[in-house]
């Protein structure tokens, strides 16, 4: 079993859409996890009816996906951001690729929506970038095995930069598997932000952290960004 855990904070205007592209695989047998982080505008009740199950966690991504891969049942953990959307067959296609690559964690291509043209270039980048490092983001869609997850420890709680860290984790057991069939993730923080802002903030916030920086206060940084 496929077990998908979405972690969200305050997304009652698109859980209902981000939970209804996951049904087709719910009928396939993927357990689907919502945790939330405490929100407070009615995101838990839109989700309700659209899960295995809602759960709640101390804010911030890595408790939250940490608390939903604890209660999860399935064999591989999928970790998926609320306003992403998969690739059709997305359950299978990590199934597959995994036994066929004889590898146990990866992540997906990605494109960003958006009309700023920009955005490709930023996907592009960070497919390339993901590719040559091992280094995977939340925005992929990071999958691994529950076993491999067990024995890398988890997400680090850490503020920022948890996929970042858990990706350096995994990479001591292996290498990611990189499906080159492409999720949607959305670019809203992008273009309400400023794409170029954006990507400038992002390039000195990830410096930052491999000098060392304190990831508490480097989403300090990325929250006022």
């Amino acid at each position: 079993m496929l077990s998908i855990i979405v972690p969200c904070l305050n997304e009652a205007e698109g859980i209902r859409d981000a939970l209804a592209a996951l049904a087709p695989l719910r009928a396939r047998g993927a357990e689907v996890i919502v945790v939330d982080g405490g929100s407070s505008d009615g995101t838990v009740e839109r989700a309700a009816s659209l899960a295995d199950r809602v759960i709640s966690a101390p804010r911030g991504r890595a408790s939250q996906m940490n608390a939903g891969a604890a209660r999860a049942r399935g064999e591989i953990l999928l970790f998926l951001h609320a306003d992403t959307r998969l690739p059709d067959s997305a359950d299978a296609l990590i199934v597959e690729g995994l036994k066929r690559s004889r590898r146990s964690w990866g992540r997906f291509d990605v494109v960003i929506s958006g009309g700023n043209p920009l955005l490709r270039v930023v996907a592009w980048l960070m497919n390339v970038r993901s590719r040559l490092t091992g280094i995977a983001t939340g925005d992929q869609a990071i999958f691994v095995t529950r076993s491999l997850f067990t024995a890398a420890g988890g997400y680090p709680e850490i503020a920022l930069m948890e996929d970042i860290a858990l990706s350096k984790q995994l990479k001591r057991f292996g290498r990611p598997l990189c499906l080159r069939h492409r999720l949607v993730a959305s670019g809203r923080r992008w273009e309400k932000h400023g794409v170029v802002r954006t990507i400038l903030l992002m390039w000195r916030l990830r410096l930052a952290y491999w000098l060392g920086a304190d990831p508490g206060k480097l989403a300090v940084r990325y929250d006022r960004g």
